[in-house]
């Protein structure tokens, strides 16, 4: 009789194992890509427009991440999609200052060296529910003292010394997401085609 527990339970619990083995193995197989947010998420200033031909002309090289000052380029990992390795910036976590050493060090045609007023990374956007200058909390001010473009980018309000307004000549740098003291992140940069 202890012979056929035994088997009955070592039995049961092999198959227990495996079904355990086969869902873990299954599962992340099943699991949906890790999506990024849709904003704050920007390539690197020079990139090609298309994101699909930037996609196909980088190399994954990482030079442009080697030379970046701030070192705010980063690179997908490895999560199943075709952006192995390319590079993007998340200006949340750091910005970057337009000093354009990796449009010089790209061995490709991903980043290519253009004028700095004419890069194109998106655009900042400011939520005025959540501003302080915006919902009368103080007086702020950061992101229009640390713009490197100033007053083509960012600039007072024409009627009120103290809210920032997004002007056409913003390039999308993040530097004022970066500074930004709120806690909601009031500043925000999108994707501009």
């Amino acid at each position: 009789m202890r012979r056929r527990t035994f088997l009955k339970r070592w039995l049961s619990g092999s198959v227990l194992l495996a079904v355990a083995a086969l869902l873990y193995g299954v599962t992340p197989l099943l699991a949906p890509r890790r999506a990024m947010a849709k904003r704050n998420i920007l390539r690197p200033p020079g990139a090609l427009p298309d994101d699909a031909a930037f996609i196909v002309a980088c190399i994954g090289c990482g030079l442009c991440g080697e030379v970046c000052p701030p070192r705010c380029i980063k690179f997908h990992a490895r999560d199943g999609s075709t952006e192995v390795n390319t590079p993007y910036i998340d200006v949340a976590e750091k910005a970057c200052i337009l000093c354009d050493k990796c449009m010089v060090v790209c061995p490709t045609e991903a980043l290519t060296l253009i004028p700095r007023r004419e890069i194109n990374m998106g655009r900042a956007e400011i939520d005025r529910t959540a501003c302080y200058p915006w919902v009368d909390r103080g007086i702020c001010g950061a992101c229009v003292s640390v713009c490197p473009l100033g007053e083509q980018a960012i600039d007072y309000e024409m009627w009120n010394q103290y809210r920032p307004a997004i002007q056409n000549g913003c390039v999308g740098c993040g530097l004022c997401v970066e500074v930004c003291p709120h806690p909601s992140t009031p500043i925000w940069v999108v994707a501009v085609a």
